[in-house]
């Protein structure tokens, strides 16, 4: 289930007054009350490693307020992104700082610590460029710019610049001191699991979790009337190979029914979309909405969405991991299964218990020079020497005539 964005501040944020630009853009991302609030509701699950969001220093590099920040535009930024789409993510808390390093190079930092790690990555995709590959060098996904370098690590992005591949160790430390995330707000997505992994373009991966969001990332279809109201959630990625270049969106929604309606608006889309999806295919698949469109065959197409099954049930809190499924014909044969095994090991316990009670009685028995078996004794009060039996006095009889004359 998508949880509601939280509006962030740029109260209490450190930046330079050279850059106003950096003030409007993150406006409503940056460090705030709403935000301390929101915080506080997460802090059993958002384990901060130091108050402020960024470290003091890491490795060589320290922060510095007066460091004149770079002026060279960064090839990838959470200041630039897009702010509808991030608010879709559950921003907490931002901090934008510049660290002075070796021979007085000056790196700017910028950090946005998101609600869960499904929101981190959701805002990770969106602010990754296009031909980027995804690399696991430096948090739980990387990737390298011409200029900058953009990472997740738990529930935090952070983008650095101006550095270069060579610079991947040296924010090694960086990562390791940001917040640590723990339970469910931990887990990764479940969605992006269920795309196949045969001719996928590297980096092609996108998650979305509101309508700005799918449209930020190039969504193929118009965000309208997909369902994000509904706790609806999306991945599109690129498949390329010789049959052509096809892309793959999957919709996730909490109930089938809303999948279904999901399903028949795209159908309904689908016809005026141009050339370009006329070998487009789509079908719903539990609750999931599946869809190819691009370069492949109508053939081809189909053949891919109907690889995409949904081998478990999917959980409805995001990051929650799904249980596993089982018909009622097979929770009754596991059951009985159960009750036979532990049957036959209460059984096999009461020999064993009867073996080593008996057995060693008669064991210690014999060595006491006894026999092994006792004969069974009663106990007696001996009481007959002492009480008589009881005797009753017999009744004497009398004789009646049977003539009742003779009486006379």
């Amino acid at each position: 289930m998508r949880r509601p964005s939280t509006a962030c501040s740029l109260e209490g944020v450190d930046d330079d007054a050279t850059q106003p630009h950096l003030f409007s853009a993150l406006g409503a991302l940056l460090l705030g009350a709403s935000a301390s609030a929101a915080l506080a509701q997460n802090s059993a699950t958002l384990v901060p490693a130091h108050a402020s969001l960024l470290p003091p220093a890491f490795g060589a590099w320290k922060a510095d307020a007066s460091a004149q920040a770079p002026t060279a535009e960064p090839a990838m930024s959470l200041v630039n992104a897009n702010h509808a789409a991030l608010q879709e993510a559950n921003p907490q808390r931002s901090e934008v700082t510049s660290f002075v390093g070796p021979g007085g190079r000056v790196m700017r930092v910028e950090a946005v610590q998101f609600g869960d790690f499904s929101g981190a990555w959701s805002a990770y995709t969106l602010v990754r460029k296009p031909g980027l590959k995804d690399e696991k060098s430096l948090g739980a996904s990387d990737a390298v710019g011409e200029n900058a370098i953009l990472f997740q690590q738990g529930a935090t992005v952070v983008v650095a610049y101006p550095v270069t591949r060579a610079d991947v160790e040296a924010l090694k430390p960086l990562a390791g001191s940001l917040p640590a995330v723990r339970g469910s707000a931990a887990q990764p997505p479940l969605l992006p699991t269920y795309l196949p992994t045969k001719s996928l373009v590297d980096g092609s991966v996108r998650y979305a979790l509101g309508a700005a969001t799918y449209s930020g990332e190039g969504g193929v279809l118009p965000s309208a009337g997909l369902g994000w109201e509904k706790s609806g959630e999306a991945v599109t990625a690129t498949y390329k190979d010789k049959r052509g270049e096809e892309t793959l969106t999957l919709f996730f929604y909490p109930t089938p029914q809303i999948a279904t309606a999901s399903l028949k608006h795209v159908q309904a889309v689908l016809p005026g979309l141009g050339p370009k999806f006329e070998t487009a295919k789509v079908k719903r698949e539990a609750l999931l909405v599946v869809l190819a469109s691009g370069t492949f065959s109508p053939a081809a197409a189909q053949a891919m969405i109907d690889g995409v099954h949904m081998k478990q049930i999917a959980s409805t809190e995001r990051g929650n991991p799904p249980p596993e499924f089982h018909s009622e014909v097979r929770k009754t044969a596991s059951l009985l299964a159960n009750i036979m095994i532990l049957s036959g090991v209460l059984c096999a316990a009461a020999v064993l218990l009867g073996l080593f009670l008996g057995g060693g009685r008669a064991a210690i028995r014999v060595l006491r020079g006894k026999p092994a078996a006792a004969e069974v004794e009663f106990l007696s009060l001996h009481l007959d020497p002492q009480n008589a039996p009881a005797s009753f006095a017999q009744e004497k009889s009398v004789e009646r005539p049977e003539n009742p004359e003779e009486t006379r």
